[in-house]
């Protein structure tokens, strides 16, 4: 489990970025061996199968600052506090009805310094606020998230993509999505990351404006 991953594809990290990137597997590791919040067949992986993809997003949307971005269904807090580390100028919030979870997410983010997140124990649908972005890591099928989101994309734009969902999702997804009727894209995440875990996963972007 190495660190050096993350710097590897985005070699521009700050020291403070690389070190909370450092501090956060050997932390989520030992919280891990308390709260299952990913799989413990996973963990010695944890900086592939989780940061690295968590930041999938990121190759495709490099958020401007400012940007608020809402993670439904965050579980042990991905792809949200990845994203949070590698933006510091964005705010996120991630919410997941999983308490137990979002207990350690909160004392992740507190011990790690960041300052640009909060985690909530809350249902998707019963949250409120306003955000540019909607993200997640393949909680259900496209056509059921949806409506998760309603009400809480901003009307004004301020990144590259009109505002709408970033789903982290494996598999063959052109039927799953032209079911939604919402335009949309598929970024293979093969083509930032070589490793063959990479091979059938896609960043999917999901217009809602």
């Amino acid at each position: 489990m190495d660190a050096s991953l993350i710097s590897e594809y985005f070699p521009d990290l700050t020291e403070d970025q690389r070190l909370k990137f450092e501090r956060f597997g050997p932390l989520f590791t030992d919280w891990n061996s308390k709260i299952n919040m990913v799989s413990r067949k996973d963990i010695d992986q944890l900086y592939l199968k989780h940061v690295l993809h968590s930041l999938g997003i990121a190759k495709v949307m490099p958020f401007a600052a400012g940007s608020k971005v809402l993670d439904i269904g965050t579980g042990g807090g991905f792809p949200g506090i990845p994203l949070a580390i590698l933006y510091p100028d964005s705010y996120f919030v991630m919410v997941d009805s999983i308490g137990k979870k979002i207990k350690v997410v909160n004392e992740i983010i507190r011990e790690l310094g960041i300052e640009n997140a909060e985690a909530h124990h809350v249902r998707a649908e019963q949250h409120r606020g306003k955000y540019d972005f909607v993200v997640s890591r393949a909680v259900t099928r496209m056509a059921a998230f949806i409506p998760w989101t309603e009400g809480k994309i901003k009307e004004k734009q301020i990144n590259p993509f009109p505002n709408g969902i970033l789903y982290l999702k494996g598999g063959d997804l052109d039927e799953e999505l032209l079911e939604t009727g919402r335009p949309y894209e598929i970024y293979p995440l093969s083509r930032y990351f070589p490793d063959p875990f990479f091979e059938t996963k896609a960043t999917v972007y999901v217009r809602l404006q």
